[in-house]
């Protein structure tokens, strides 16, 4: 069955560990595979989250009401969102030696997330864990021990870093609080359109996958 709602509440605060610089090396050779499918990896990962976690669907008006997976693979916006989301991660790999790119990134999709999309940010970690089974399904000779191991604490990463965005965004808001925690966040206030789970169109046009 699946768990979200007061989730957050249980929730203990997780410190992302150091990647080494050998990891960070297995992980952008293993993306490097990846990502020269990218689209095709990125729908199988949204197909993946949004069948284990239907919840997710409710922040995307274009296939909320999808159930069968096959109708989800033909969707043209699942498939430019999965190139979104792959960009994102890209942008993410291929700075893990610019710490402080890293977490500007993930800073922005946090805020982004926390006072327009209020999406809570337990799904970031379900589809993180989603993006690690197909990884290790689709690639299996590369996916060791040892690589598991480095990308799970790229997962703690972007996790960490969009969650400690999320509570200074809205410790910034003053009055408002998490939606989880019973009241909304703050609505949008640019009239930019974002997509759930990916990076505002300005930042993304530079980094969706091709």
């Amino acid at each position: 069955m699946e768990k979200v709602q007061g989730e957050m509440e249980i929730e203990r605060w997780e410190r992302s560990e150091e990647i080494s610089d050998a990891e960070k090396k297995v992980i952008q050779e293993i993306w490097s595979r990846v990502y020269a499918n990218c689209e095709d990896v990125g729908v199988s990962i949204l197909i993946r989250f949004f069948v284990n976690f239907p919840s997710a669907k409710q922040y995307f008006s274009q296939f909320k009401h999808m159930e069968d997976p096959l109708e989800m693979e033909r969707s043209l916006q699942l498939r430019k969102h999965a190139r979104r989301v792959m960009g994102a991660i890209n942008t993410v790999v291929e700075n893990l030696n610019d710490s402080e790119k890293v977490s500007s990134v993930l800073a922005l999709v946090g805020k982004a997330h926390a006072l327009k999309h209020k999406v809570e940010p337990i799904y970031f970690k379900k589809l993180t864990g989603v993006m690690l089974e197909v990884i290790a399904e689709e690639y299996p000779n590369d996916f060791t021990p040892e690589a598991h191991g480095a990308w799970t604490k790229m997962k703690t990463l972007i996790y960490t870093h969009v969650t400690a965005a999320y509570k200074e965004s809205l410790s910034l808001a003053g009055c408002c609080k998490p939606s989880w925690g019973g009241r909304e966040a703050l609505p949008q206030q640019s009239g930019e359109e974002e997509d759930a789970f990916g990076l505002p169109p300005l930042m993304a046009q530079s980094m969706v996958c091709r």
